[in-house]
């Protein structure tokens, strides 16, 4: 596959041969799913917690006599049937976690940079670079684009005054290549991978 590489003012600068193994693939719905909820359920902190009424500072004296009062026989103060007591089978502190092969998570990453591809929301620009760092003037370059919500995916490292212009953008994120995930390529309408970002990833996949 064959794609047109830009510049951020939105002149031509060549053309890259993207590899149909990691771009050309036909998208799987499941696959794409499937990683997704692995990565919202991993980012989960799981920290609720509930009283139980082993843990409800209650007297646990009988409330009154078993016979004669013409109500339920009740004994401790701590059931969950009375207001301040324990909560039947409330939240825990656990771990959301679940668990999903490398490979899966791989080919995963793979079908939603080729769905990127297929759709025509794929943009490869020469370098994610600027000299001043104004917010103003990204926007500019970005609405040339016709870039509104957008996913800018750098290489190894990312430019510093690119990263500071971008940052008070909304709909607008930007990753280094190791930060690469299929949740936030579907999150954004447009996927932006400079040429150092597709090197990187057909040098990961190879």
């Amino acid at each position: 596959m064959e794609l047109k590489i830009t510049t951020l003012e939105g002149k031509e600068a060549g053309s890259v041969q993207l590899s149909d193994a990691i771009f050309g693939l036909e998208p799987r719905q499941d696959i794409i799913q499937r990683c997704v909820i692995w990565q919202l359920a991993k980012r989960q902190a799981g920290t609720h917690k509930a009283k139980g009424r082993a843990e409800v500072w209650r007297t646990g004296k009988k409330m009154y006599k078993q016979k004669g009062t013409g109500g339920a026989r009740h004994g401790s103060q701590r059931v969950p049937q009375f207001r301040g007591g324990g909560r039947a089978f409330g939240p825990v502190v656990r771990s959301h976690a679940i668990d999903l092969p490398k490979k899966v998570r791989a080919l995963a990453l793979k079908h939603a940079l080729s769905a990127k591809a297929k759709a025509g929301s794929l943009i490869v620009v020469d370098k994610a670079e600027l000299e001043a760092a104004k917010t103003k003037t990204l926007v500019g370059q970005l609405a040339g684009l016709g870039l509104q919500s957008a996913l800018v995916i750098d290489g190894a490292e990312v430019n510093a005054g690119f990263a500071t212009a971008a940052r008070n953008i909304p709909n607008v994120d930007v990753l280094p290549i190791q930060g690469i995930n299929v949740y936030d390529i579907l999150r954004r309408q447009k996927l932006v991978l400079t040429k150092a970002a597709v090197d990187a990833l057909e040098a990961r996949f190879k």
